[in-house]
């Protein structure tokens, strides 16, 4: 599965339990707040597009958002080693952490950004 739009990834994100996700991001939004690509990275890195896939979530998206998030997302060895263990902290602390880490839908805009600024390098149709 190929994701082509925003909206087909808001979509997925909304049929997925998107609460750790938004926990997830926004964890990374405090500790990195202009690092987009990372925080959008904690958004999608769980969503399920084929049930056993592990690469599922960074084909989905690599089209769409770029190298740097199906990287991150793939966690694999061509993200940096320090933004790879800042996903995976902001992952577990996300599991536990208890606060409120607003909506979905706030995340749009940033979406949008990361993939019009990958649609302009031409990586998108």
């Amino acid at each position: 599965m190929e994701l082509r739009s925003v909206e087909e990834l808001m979509d997925l994100l909304y049929a997925c339990r998107h609460q750790r996700a938004l926990r997830t991001a926004a964890l990374l939004r405090r500790s990195r707040p202009a690092d987009k690509e990372l925080q959008v990275a904690g958004l999608v890195h769980g969503i399920e597009t084929q049930p056993g896939s592990p690469d599922g979530a960074a084909h989905a998206v690599r089209h769409l958002l770029g190298e740097r998030v199906y990287h991150l997302v793939r966690g694999d060895g061509a993200a940096t080693e320090d933004d790879t263990l800042r996903l995976r902290q902001a992952d577990e602390e996300s599991r536990t952490a208890g606060f409120d880490a607003g909506v979905l839908e706030d995340w749009r805009t940033v979406l949008e950004l990361i993939a019009t600024r990958n649609s302009r390098l031409g990586a998108v149709d």
